[in-house]
């Protein structure tokens, strides 16, 4: 049984429902969860763009999601399922680094969404490594 791959896969999913509940709530939920004035602003307007936005964000979310359980044995092997994984892996990863530079270069950008975030991202994508990993 491939843990890491099954917790990854976990996490992405409820990631992926966690951004379509925020397009359902609209402006409040942008907010809490750091999304940026300008589309907190545009989802209080009514407009459809962060709508857009968080929709693809949730469907990579959720695909992600989809091939870690391929890569655990849950489902059907999806295409380049290797290649796939390790690219998510180091997608999340690199994310959940992305907080050094910004502490490095410009402390004025670290704020709680940059901290948690990049935690969280790190986290999924240590998971989807070790799942790599057990997949050899």
């Amino acid at each position: 049984m491939n843990y890491g791959l099954i917790i990854g896969g976990c996490l992405s999913i409820c990631a992926g429902i966690l951004h379509l509940l925020i397009i359902v709530k609209g402006a409040k939920l942008y907010e809490f969860f750091g999304a940026g004035e300008k589309l907190v602003r545009l989802s209080d307007k009514g407009s459809w763009i962060p709508g857009i936005i968080t929709f693809l964000i949730a469907s990579v979310l959720i695909s992600w999601g989809l091939y870690a359980f391929s890569g655990a044995g849950l489902m059907v092997e999806l295409p380049y399922l290797k290649l796939v994984i390790q690219i998510i892996a180091t997608v999340y990863l690199l994310r959940g680094l992305v907080i050094l530079p910004f502490y490095i270069y410009n402390k004025s950008k670290v704020n709680w969404f940059v901290v948690w975030s990049s935690a969280l991202s790190f986290l999924f994508g240590m998971f989807y490594f070790t799942g790599f990993i057990a997949m050899r």
